[in-house]
């Protein structure tokens, strides 16, 4: 099922995602989430890595917000977890700056941090929220949960001892729909995640 998936990453920054930045792990994350979320051979997920100032430029054009953001999603059509047909999810975009600069301030690896914003982009793409209590707990939940997934068959790419790092971020981000896509307001706020 995995490898049926069609993942465009492009690196349009200034610098690597995080140093040592190869992208068959950015994608064998996204066909790992992918893959976790029930979603359908033959669908599409579109990853772009951005510098702060087209980053910035995008969230002033979604959100009326000013200065660069660490994630946004562009959801297209609109797909849900164990959805049956195959379709685009969308567009995450990734600014490495602003990642890098809150691993530091979360003191893990900026890799970790570009993992963690790459499974929170995703589950927007699928309608996950953090607006509300309930469904803050709700995505963070999911969200822990997949990263643990992940972490525990590659923890070695963390240069962790052990599997159990925790990965925590105090991060900005972003969903954004596209205009045809839906009718609902897009969204930017503060989260805070722990991995365990």
């Amino acid at each position: 099922m995995s490898a049926a998936m069609l993942i465009d990453i492009t690196n349009d920054a200034s610098t690597e995602p995080y140093p040592g930045w190869q992208p068959d792990h950015t994608r064998a994350l996204a066909q790992f989430l992918l893959q976790q979320l029930r979603i359908p051979a033959g669908s599409e997920l579109s990853i772009a890595f951005l510098d702060p100032e087209p980053m910035a430029e995008l969230h002033q054009q979604w959100l009326d917000l000013p200065g660069p953001t660490d994630v946004m999603s562009f959801p297209m059509d609109e797909m849900r977890e164990g959805a049956a047909a195959a379709g685009h999810l969308g567009d995450v975009a990734i600014c490495p700056q602003v990642a890098a600069a809150q691993a530091a301030e979360a003191q893990h690896s900026p890799r970790a941090e570009v993992d963690l914003l790459l499974t929170h982009g995703v589950l927007h793409l699928l309608g996950h929220d953090h607006a509300e209590p309930e469904e803050h707990a709700v995505m963070f939940a999911k969200q822990a949960q997949l990263l643990a997934a992940w972490q525990t068959n590659h923890w070695y790419a963390y240069g962790t001892a052990t599997p159990s790092a925790s990965l925590s971020s105090a991060s900005r981000d972003t969903q954004l729909e596209e205009p045809e896509a839906s009718a609902a307001e897009p969204r930017s706020e503060e989260h805070t995640s722990e991995l365990q």
